[in-house]
């Protein structure tokens, strides 16, 4: 106990663990309050997870999304911006990716590229709109994301409805097969798993994050910008230009999210009434990764693991699934104040040198 009180107070990359710890304490005592057994619905949840190769493999589809939105959320606030409107560049990459897959018609080695690239670029131009009218009118980003996502689901709808719905079924035609980005092989070793590309476009995404923003100079731009736009423009750097790319880089890598749900798990995009909340999900994914590439990717393995889990915890051990959201609320609150666990795990420490701990 001594030795990880000493580490965790020394080195704060530990402290995301602890608060992971301290969030499934305090569902553990919830569960206990509401007369559930935490230990049968913690190991029904990871029954759920890894308890077949099938479960395992919905569980990497299940997280694969969360990793391109974690990523949308955090470039954008290394760059000092707000991107509260990851679900509606989500919804506009699954629009552009669906209205490729299914109108053109191109052997694969076209077809599928293509429509992973206007499915970003959709993102990426819904996220430019607001870096545009914060750059060119100062209006706050926050404001115009939170608005573009609306937009953004219904202008999705309108054109699904208007162009692509398949008649009598409520979801647009299925895209082609060329199109199609799932991997056979490995969804057959997965037990018929929904296994696609994006998931290793999603460790490319991290990659491209670090790369991008800490080895390039246009990155080294972007996070001066970010920092402190005043210095960025005495020292002669384009503040304007670099807000309405960082939006766009944002915007496309929420755009990816979507494009690879409907090119490799839906295979089509249905009218929906509300929102997925993938996007919305990745604000809660950067914020437990810290805004860092590899910090996202594991809070997307924890964020997806729970919620596809929580299914696990309902039928196993008769828990809500809201219970599981009330853990991720708690581990997000604890990443949220350091500041709680070091004083807790230095009191512990003063205890031990006093003899009070064992």
């Amino acid at each position: 106990m001594n030795k990880l009180i000493k580490v965790v107070t020394k080195d704060s990359a530990v402290v995301p663990f602890v608060a992971i710890l301290l969030g499934l304490i305090v569902g553990a005592i919830i569960m206990l309050f509401g007369g559930y057994d935490p230990i049968l619905a913690y190991r029904s949840l990871l029954d759920k997870i890894f308890g077949s190769r099938y479960e395992f493999g919905e569980t990497l589809t299940a997280i694969t999304p969360l990793v391109f939105t974690g990523l949308s959320v955090a470039f954008a606030f290394r760059t000092g911006l707000f991107n509260i409107g990851a679900e509606g560049q989500y919804i506009m990459g699954m629009t552009g990716a669906t209205i490729i897959g299914v109108q053109v018609h191109a052997p694969w080695f076209i077809h599928a590229p293509l429509a992973i690239i206007v499915g970003a670029l959709f993102g990426g131009f819904w996220g430019m709109i607001a870096g545009y009218l914060k750059a060119a009118r100062g209006v706050n980003e926050v404001i115009t994301t939170i608005m573009l996502n609306w937009i953004a689901l219904y202008l999705g709808n309108y054109l699904v409805n208007r162009f692509l719905l398949e008649p009598g079924k409520g979801r647009s035609y299925f895209v082609d097969d060329s199109a199609n980005v799932t991997i056979g092989w490995l969804s057959r070793a997965l037990d018929d798993a929904r296994m696609h590309w994006g998931m290793f476009f999603a460790l490319l995404a991290v990659v491209f994050f670090y790369v991008y923003l800490w080895r390039t100079k246009q990155g080294y731009e972007l996070r001066v910008v970010g920092f402190n736009p005043d210095a960025a423009k005495y020292a002669g750097i384009n503040v304007n230009n670099g807000v309405v790319k960082a939006m766009f880089i944002s915007g496309a890598l929420a755009g990816l999210a979507g494009v690879f749900q409907v090119l490799g798990v839906f295979l089509n995009q249905a009218i929906s009434a509300s929102h997925t909340g993938h996007g919305f999900d990745g604000i809660a994914v950067a914020l437990l990764g810290g805004n860092t590439p590899v910090g996202v990717l594991f809070g997307a393995i924890l964020f997806g693991s729970l919620s596809y889990g929580a299914a696990g915890m309902s039928f196993g051990a008769d828990v809500p699934p809201e219970i599981i959201r009330i853990v991720i609320g708690s581990v997000i609150f604890f990443v949220a104040t350091p500041g709680i666990i070091r004083w807790v795990l230095k009191q512990l420490r003063i205890r031990k040198s006093k003899g009070e701990v064992a």
